[in-house]
């Protein structure tokens, strides 16, 4: 893409998002690279925690912002290693579904949301999407060094990569 052309809001979110789609891809097969033996440690169990609890995250926040109409019986499910792929490729279409049809006005929408407790915010929509981005890079670096620790393979999932860099020879 040209330097003197610009994104929208929603094109970057869009754009970001299918970089993290990529890098669930990326999530699965670190944790399928984790050795048996080293499967029945609590640290893998947090690791394949790490994943299922983004996938919760992004399930909630469709509930919450009133898309979807079911919601996850947890922030922080026991999802088996076996059962995450689906679960992704669940929250992955409500995801593109979502982000297609928003517009670049739809981003400057306050949401006024309702915590568990009662307690009420309002923050603007770009806000929370920019949270969600923010939050999966957090926790994926948790899990790659989870998994790296438990003698898998950990892979780049550096965005700066994933949008394959242009090459200036001098």
């Amino acid at each position: 893409m040209p330097a003197t052309e610009s994104l929208s809001f929603i094109e970057c979110f869009r754009t970001w998002y299918e970089y993290e789609r990529d890098c669930n891809r990326k999530a699965l097969e670190m944790l399928s690279s984790v050795p048996a033996s080293a499967r029945s440690s609590p640290d893998f169990e947090r690791a394949v925690g790490k994943l299922a609890h983004l996938v919760a995250a992004r399930h909630f926040w469709l509930f919450r912002l009133g898309v979807s109409t079911d919601r996850p019986e947890s922030w922080f499910p026991r999802t088996p290693l076996e059962e995450l792929p689906a679960a992704v490729a669940d929250i992955e279409r409500r995801w593109v579904a979502y982000l297609g049809q928003l517009t670049e006005a739809d981003l400057a929408a306050e949401c006024l949301l309702t915590r568990e407790d009662g307690t009420r915010y309002r923050w603007r929509l770009v806000d929370l999407l920019t949270q969600l981005f923010g939050h999966a890079w957090y926790h994926r670096g948790q899990l790659a060094l989870l998994v790296r620790e438990l003698g898998g393979a950990a892979v780049d999932t550096d965005f700066i990569f994933w949008n394959r860099p242009t090459r200036v020879d001098p």
